[in-house]
């Protein structure tokens, strides 16, 4: 049975690394509902790594057994082949090994690299901020003319506007910004985006890696921005939080720290026009569509690597 499940695995890999990535990058829906793409993103992810990894283990252990488990304990124990074992065979397990090896050493150095980053600007900036005088009283005030405002998240994170940023916007819109940011802190928005930032590293040549990485990063700033509107008040939240947001693309949003997440980051233009004009939430009925889908997308592969074991 090794063989076919190879073969499906296979199958799934591909689909996962192409066409439906493509498919939810292009969709509408995933604005609606920022947080069920999200959970769907990650799951494309996962199952993608699972999939092309496991058919490679599978079909190089293939001659060893009719299960992965069994072929596997076959393998580490030095029992000989019930098949004869093929060049085809070895090179399956390389590869297998090596983009394990690979996916999980990159996901590892990148976190390492971006906890090394925030921690070398969060004590820079513990040297140049002062604590702010209003919005909230975690929020720290950095001397510059440009309108600013990100967060530097990890075990001491920081909330920093900039004195341009206080200066330019009033307190409602102030409260929006600070709001928006302690939702990045809150939900952990890093950690979504980190397994994609070590996909596009691990693997540059693969379109879908790109994708993913732009389309997670787009989605946590729709999420926080729905996240921060349910702690506004006032006659019009929503048009105070996008005027926030365009006051800070206009000035220099852009120059943040590595690592930091930004007000502005994100398609801004299109955060805008998704405050000013919401579309209809997303119907009860399809958001557990996609959330099926995601948990669906996890099992398939498990089941495929286990279910020989069992028949």
């Amino acid at each position: 049975m090794l063989p076919a499940t190879a073969l499906a695995l296979g199958v799934l890999a591909a689909l996962l690394a192409w066409p439906v990535p493509a498919a939810l990058a292009r969709a509408r829906w995933p604005r609606r509902d920022p947080l069920a793409a999200l959970v769907c993103w990650q799951a494309i992810g996962l199952a993608g790594g699972l999939s092309i990894i496991g058919a490679l283990l599978v079909h190089g252990l293939a001659p060893w057994g009719h299960s992965l488990p069994e072929a596997w304990w076959h393998w580490v124990t030095w029992q000989p082949s019930t098949e004869p074992v093929r060049g085809d065979h070895w090179v399956a397990q390389t590869l297998a090994a090596v983009l394990a090896v690979e996916l999980l050493g990159v996901l590892a150095l990148s976190g390492v690299r971006t906890a090394r980053t925030r921690r070398r600007h969060r004590a820079l900036l513990e040297l140049l901020v002062r604590p702010g005088e209003s919005a909230a009283e975690e929020t720290l005030l950095l001397d510059h003319p440009a309108p600013v405002a990100f967060c530097i998240p990890g075990a001491r994170p920081l909330l920093v506007l900039s004195s341009g940023m206080v200066a330019e916007l009033d307190g409602a819109q102030l409260d929006a910004v600070v709001a928006h940011e302690r939702a990045h802190l809150r939900e952990h928005h890093h950690l979504l985006l980190l397994p994609f930032v070590a996909w596009r590293a691990a693997l540059p040549v693969l379109p879908a890696a790109d994708r993913a990485h732009d389309g997670v990063r787009d989605l946590v700033e729709m999420r926080a921005d729905d996240v921060a509107l349910r702690s506004l008040s006032g006659p019009d939240p929503r048009r105070t939080l996008a005027v926030a947001i365009v006051a800070a693309a206009g000035g220099a949003g852009g120059q943040v720290p590595d690592g930091a997440l930004a007000v502005t980051g994100g398609p801004v233009a299109v955060r805008v026009r998704r405050l000013l004009a919401p579309a209809d939430p997303l119907p009860a009925r399809a958001r557990w569509a996609a959330l099926s889908s995601a948990v669906a997308l996890l099992f398939v592969p498990t089941l495929l690597l286990l279910l020989p074991a069992v028949v």
